[in-house]
């Protein structure tokens, strides 16, 4: 295992050896995918690399979010890339990280992320909320759209697909990867942690509740087209079998985040540092930089954002505590850290 704690974003300036040495400008498109599941279509976004230099625009911001630069509907630059699927953490959306999906596509890959329904921001219906299985199978859903899309599939390059995924998008990232549900052992652990936030958010949703519910939960939700994978400040490690976890082969990038803001930390050591402990050492990359905290993967906040949730929405002040210079510092890691795993792979 490649253990890293603390690590300075100068260890990561190297960029992928397939991008460009001048990056490439962010395209954007809108995403849809229907397939045949109607009853759960997915809605989010596809970030590109463009040789188009005008008009950029701001876009994905708001009075707290301060979004990013892209040209819409651009053309995309000639030639294959990697893709990438970004899977957003519990109650977040396509948009949480855009500012990653814009870097990535500077960096000559092709980026994807959807709402997944019943977690997320805009969609919270319970049933669909229990459903958890059903996140990973969106992320597959994606590649399968992208690679039959006539528009998109000439663009990328098959063999070089990835996944990454923050908080609850960890979890299903760990699941495409092969990480199997284990309801006996997580309910051993719950009886002996009743107070850890997974079990509270598990039995809230009635996550695995039914023998039917258990079977789908505990299936095989890999998927073999993804070769690689990063995991931001994951939650819900204890959900799943520590043979299965083992027994994972595709490489791993794990970012663990060990600062707490407003008690809204994760225990690293029942999450991304017990991961590490049981993943195998050999396709393990682990980064615990001392100044990162949970929400510093989603967005810039805006200048008035601290004001604005102070008024509105005072139990959400905390995802923009340090949200701007210190951000953009952490985003800069994150994202050189990234585009160097996923470049060597």
């Amino acid at each position: 295992m490649k253990l890293v704690y603390c690590i300075a974003a100068a260890m990561f300036a190297a960029s992928a050896s397939f991008a460009q040495t001048q990056p490439y400008q962010t395209g954007l498109g809108a995403l849809s995918v229907a397939d045949t599941q109607s009853a759960r279509p997915l809605d989010g976004f596809v970030w590109y690399p463009t040789d188009a230099v005008a008009p950029m625009e701001r876009v994905h911001g708001n009075a707290v979010w301060t979004g990013i630069e892209a040209i819409a509907d651009a053309p995309a630059a000639p030639g294959q890339f990697p893709l990438v699927v970004l899977s957003h953490g519990m109650y977040g959306n396509a948009m949480n990280q855009s500012w990653l999906a814009a870097e990535l596509a500077r960096n000559g890959y092709v980026v994807t992320a959807i709402s997944h329904p019943g977690t997320s921001t805009w969609s919270r219906d319970p049933d669909d909320a229990r459903k958890l299985w059903e996140r990973p199978r969106d992320v597959s859903r994606v590649i399968d759209h992208v690679l039959a899309d006539s528009d998109l599939r000439a663009r990328i390059d098959p063999d070089r697909i990835f996944a990454a995924g923050h908080s609850l998008g960890g979890f299903t990232t760990v699941a495409l990867a092969g990480g199997r549900y284990d309801a006996t052992g997580f309910g051993q652990f719950c009886d002996q942690h009743p107070g850890e936030l997974a079990c509270g958010i598990w039995a809230g949703w009635n996550v695995a509740q039914t023998p039917e519910d258990r079977k789908l939960m505990q299936a095989d939700l890999s998927d073999p087209r993804i070769r690689g994978f990063a995991v931001f400040d994951l939650g819900g490690t204890q959900t799943f079998s520590k043979s299965s976890l083992g027994g994972i082969t595709a490489p791993m990038l794990i970012l663990g985040a060990p600062r707490d803001i407003n008690g809204t930390g994760l225990d690293l050591d029942i999450e991304s540092r017990a991961l590490v402990d049981a993943l195998p050492a050999e396709i393990t990359t682990y980064l615990e930089p001392e100044a990162l905290a949970h929400f510093d993967f989603l967005g810039d906040c805006t200048p008035r954002a601290l004001d604005i949730l102070r008024a509105e929405e005072p139990d959400d002040i905390f995802v923009c505590i340090e949200g701007r210079e210190e951000r953009q510092a952490d985003h800069k890691m994150i994202s050189d850290a990234v585009v160097s795993f996923f470049g060597d792979l």
